[in-house]
C-alpha cells in the first residue's frame, strides 16, 4: 500500500466552504462530504488537525467596518468558529472518526481548552483535533491560527482548502481572465506581490518556521487525500529557495 507523503497535517477550511451553494450558514451535505474525505485520510494513518474560519456566520472585519468595536467584532467571529467546529465534529463522529474540539477561549461545557501537549496526544491516538476560536486574541485571523498551531504541533504542512479557486493566481481569476495560476511560490513572493493567499502575519510565521503551504480546491471529491498522498494539486508555497 502506498504511504502518504505527510504524516501530520493542519487542514485550513474557510467558513464559506461549510456554507456550500447557499453562501451562508452550514450545509449538512457539505459536512457529510468533509466527514467522508477526512475519514479516508485518517484511515491512512495520517494525524490531522483542522482550523476552520467563521465567515459563513460572522466576519469580524465586516462588523468593524460598520462601526463596531474591532475587538468585540473579532470575539464574535471567534464564537462563530466554535459553532462551525462543533458542526464539523458531529459530521466526523457520524462518519466514525473520533474527534476533539479545543478552544482558545475556555467553554468547558462544549469543548476542551487548548493545551498543546494534549492536542499532540490526541493526534497520536488517531483522533482529529479541531482548533476553534482562533488564537483567542482579537486582530488575528484564522490563517494565523493555522500557522501558529502548525508550528506548535510540528505539522509537516498546512493544507489550505479553497471552495472557489484551485490554487494561487496572479489576480482574482473571477475578475481577471488573464490571471495566471502559480504551481509554486515562496513566502517572499506572496508578501512582495501582495497575493491573497493568507495574511502577512500568517505568511511570515510560516516562512520563519519553514512550514510549507499547499493551496488547492476542496470541491473535487477526494482532493484532500490526493494532496496528502503527494499528488501535485493547486499551488505549493515554501520558504525562500
Amino acid at each position: 500500500m502506498e504511504e502518504p507523503r505527510y504524516k501530520r497535517v493542519v487542514l485550513k477550511l474557510s467558513g464559506e466552504a461549510l456554507a456550500g451553494e447557499q453562501g451562508y450558514g452550514i450545509d449538512p451535505d457539505v459536512l457529510h462530504s468533509f466527514g467522508k474525505q477526512l475519514k479516508e485520510v485518517v484511515e491512512l494513518g495520517v494525524q490531522a488537525a483542522i482550523v476552520v474560519g467563521g465567515g459563513n456566520i460572522w466576519r469580524g472585519m465586516a462588523g468593524s467596518a460598520k462601526g463596531m468595536d474591532r475587538a468585540t467584532a473579532d470575539y464574535m467571529g471567534m464564537l462563530a468558529t466554535v459553532m462551525n467546529s462543533l458542526a464539523l465534529q458531529d459530521a466526523l463522529e457520524n462518519a466514525g472518526v473520533p474527534t476533539r474540539v479545543q478552544t482558545s477561549i475556555e467553554m468547558r461545557q462544549v469543548a476542551e481548552p487548548y493545551i498543546r501537549r494534549r492536542a499532540i496526544r490526541h493526534l497520536e491516538k488517531g483522533r482529529v483535533v479541531i482548533f476553534a476560536s482562533g488564537t483567542g486574541n482579537p486582530y488575528f485571523s484564522t490563517d494565523t491560527t493555522a500557522a501558529l498551531r502548525a508550528a506548535e504541533i510540528e505539522a509537516e504542512v498546512i493544507l489550505m482548502a479553497k471552495n472557489k479557486v484551485d490554487g494561487v493566481y496572479s489576480a482574482d481569476p473571477s475578475r481577471d481572465p488573464e490571471a495566471v495560476k502559480y504551481d509554486s511560490l515562496t513566502y517572499m513572493d506572496v508578501l512582495n506581490q501582495g497575493l491573497a493567499v493568507m495574511d502577512s502575519t500568517a505568511s511570515s510565521l510560516c516562512m520563519d518556521n519553514d512550514i510549507p503551504l499547499i493551496v488547492f480546491s476542496i470541491e473535487g471529491q477526494g482532493n484532500i487525500r490526493r494532496v496528502i498522498m503527494g499528488e501535485q494539486l493547486g499551488t505549493v508555497v515554501r520558504g525562500n529557495e
